[in-house]
């Protein structure tokens, strides 16, 4: 059974920082992209970064620079280390994973980040 279970959600002031992690199943981390979307109210679900089996990342122009993503293939976990953070990164952020081999798109529950004084 695929699981994707998220943490490290929270409050926390503007320019301030929050690292959120995402546990994946063994079997599907090992095969697919992984990656961090965010959902704010009112608006589409956009994707904030990704990376491959290989480590390449990519990341939407509103974050560049500030946001991180990372993975411990030890511990099947992706990680989004967000700094700077201002009103507008204020979302509800699911980790996905993409298998390569198939048309399969995992999900996991969403964490709430909200960035506020």
């Amino acid at each position: 059974q695929v699981q994707l279970v998220e943490s490290g959600g929270g409050l926390v002031q503007p320019g301030g920082s929050l690292r959120l992690s995402c546990a994946a199943s063994k079997s599907i981390f090992s095969n697919s992209i992984m990656g961090w979307y965010r959902q704010a109210p009112g608006k589409q679900r956009e994707a904030v970064a990704i990376i491959t089996g290989a480590g390449r990342t990519n990341y939407a122009d509103s974050v560049k620079g500030r946001f991180t993503i990372s993975k411990d293939n030890a511990k099947n976990t992706v990680y989004l280390q967000m700094n700077s953070l201002n009103s507008e990164d204020t979302a509800l952020y699911y980790c996905n994973a993409r298998p390569v081999l198939s048309a399969d798109i995992y999900w996991g529950q969403g964490t709430q980040v909200t960035v506020s004084s």
